[in-house]
């Protein structure tokens, strides 16, 4: 079984953690979130546009512009950012029927799938930016040189 991210939510935890990781310096222009995280730059554009109507990055315009984080990492956890993008998952959608569960009630596996799906959203909603963000430059400092 494989959970996996629209790719508009792949670069959305990635343009939001390009982000986190200057925690609270200049603001971070668009093209250098797109050349450090991979991200077409026409995407990139929609993704953070999306993110700003959702709260969780501010953007300025101009020579200096770019985007910053709303609220502090540690205040940011990585639900909002996917829920932001994703939409909140609990569609109620029958793994069995490809729509909506029975009238009379849930389908045979339901409840271990709608279990499945709040605990990943659980320990998404435990994982903050800012854990993310460190861990991330902790990762990079192990790395070998060029």
């Amino acid at each position: 079984m494989r959970l996996e991210l629209t790719l508009r939510g792949d670069y959305a935890v990635r343009a939001m953690l390009a982000i986190a990781r200057r925690d609270g310096g200049a603001p971070t222009p668009s093209r250098a979130i797109a050349t450090e995280m991979d991200i077409p730059v026409g995407f990139l554009a929609h993704v953070l546009g999306d993110l700003v109507r959702a709260g969780l990055v501010t953007g300025t315009t101009g020579r200096a512009g770019g985007y910053r984080l709303a609220r502090p990492a540690a205040e940011i956890d990585l639900l909002q950012v996917v829920d932001a993008i994703e939409g909140d998952g609990m569609t109620g959608r029958c793994v069995l029927r490809g729509g909506a569960c029975r009238l009379d009630g849930v389908c045979a596996v339901h409840v271990p799938f709608m279990a499945a799906t709040e605990a990943l959203r659980r320990e998404l909603r435990a994982t903050s930016l800012a854990t993310v963000a460190a861990r991330s430059r902790a990762l990079d400092s192990q790395r070998p040189g060029p």
